[in-house]
């Protein structure tokens, strides 16, 4: 109990004592008022994001995955940044993947002693094979899980790179990482309910970590997504806007190049840019690693 009241995560909150008390207004005013701590605690640790995008990115540049093991929100919150990778930036479903403790039940319901299972992180990876090209990301905002430790310290084993997301810096997540990412958003609103601002402070993170990544991957041409896959209806749409606007051209123009090469909006801008048919346009994009303004500056 003693060592539980020390960490960070599990402090109380002086500003929200009263919270039951309060009116829904004021007491939606008080927990928004808090949020506003979790930008402030990301842009502490942003060079440490930073650093750790560009491991992300070598790695994956040469063969390797991206792993996030995770219990409880931490877990969720990784599954959610992983498989939103596939429809925004066309990657193979393997590249970025999200394990939680407990298995797929435990996305929906909370598995019972699973996060304390040292050696389930390990068995989760190998499950996978895991290996030394690849990335782990262990997420737990306490900085303490043992299923994330027992994660960390396999991969560590391999030689694979080690970052750790949590709300607790100096945790032993925190120091077994290569880089240890830590933004300390404060007591929670309601004490302990680490889905509140350190979900949110972790949710920023990874939204840094697997955009970054991509952005050095050639995903993404000025602000737009060019490697979105057109799975749906809303997609499609979005296809045609995109190259529009970085080919600057008409939607007869667009749809016509989306057309010629399978609705691959990176290999239609370039298409049109180049003045180009979609075998070359392809092969300048493999010469350029896909990205769309290396192509055009020859």
């Amino acid at each position: 109990m003693v060592e539980l009241q020390r960490i960070a995560t599990e402090q109380r909150n002086p500003n929200t004592a009263h919270i039951d008390t309060l009116s829904t207004l004021d007491m939606v005013k008080l927990i928004n008022q808090e949020d506003h701590n979790v930008a402030d605690a990301v842009a502490a640790v942003t060079p440490k994001i930073a650093e750790a995008i560009d491991v992300i990115a070598d790695r994956l540049s040469n063969g390797g995955r991206l792993i996030y093991s995770g219990c409880g929100t931490s877990g969720r919150l990784g599954i959610l940044d992983a498989v939103e990778c596939p429809p925004t930036y066309s990657t193979d479903p393997e590249l970025v993947q999200g394990l939680i403790a407990g298995g797929y039940p435990a996305i929906f319901k909370a598995v019972e002693g699973a996060e304390d299972n040292f050696d389930l992180g390990r068995m989760d990876l190998e499950a996978i094979h895991f290996s030394e090209k690849d990335v782990l990301v262990g997420l737990a905002a306490s900085g303490r899980t043992p299923y994330v430790l027992g994660a960390m310290d396999y991969a560590k084993k391999l030689g694979a790179a080690v970052i750790g997301v949590t709300c607790c810096p100096g945790s032993e997540i925190d120091q077994s990482a290569d880089i240890g990412i830590s933004p300390t958003p404060g007591p929670e609103v309601i004490t302990g309910s680490t889905r509140m601002k350190s979900g949110t402070a972790q949710k920023m993170v990874l939204n840094m970590l697997s955009t970054g990544t991509m952005i050095k991957m050639g995903k993404v041409y000025g602000n737009l997504m060019v490697d979105v896959k057109p799975s749906n209806e809303k997609l499609v749409r979005r296809c045609i806007t995109i190259v529009c606007a970085a080919a600057e051209c008409d939607e007869q123009t667009a749809i016509a190049a989306l057309e010629a090469c399978g609705y691959h909006p990176k290999t239609a801008i370039v298409m049109i840019l180049k003045h180009t048919d979609t075998a070359q346009a392809e092969a300048l994009l493999a010469q350029a690693n896909g990205r769309i303004a290396r192509v055009l500056e020859v």
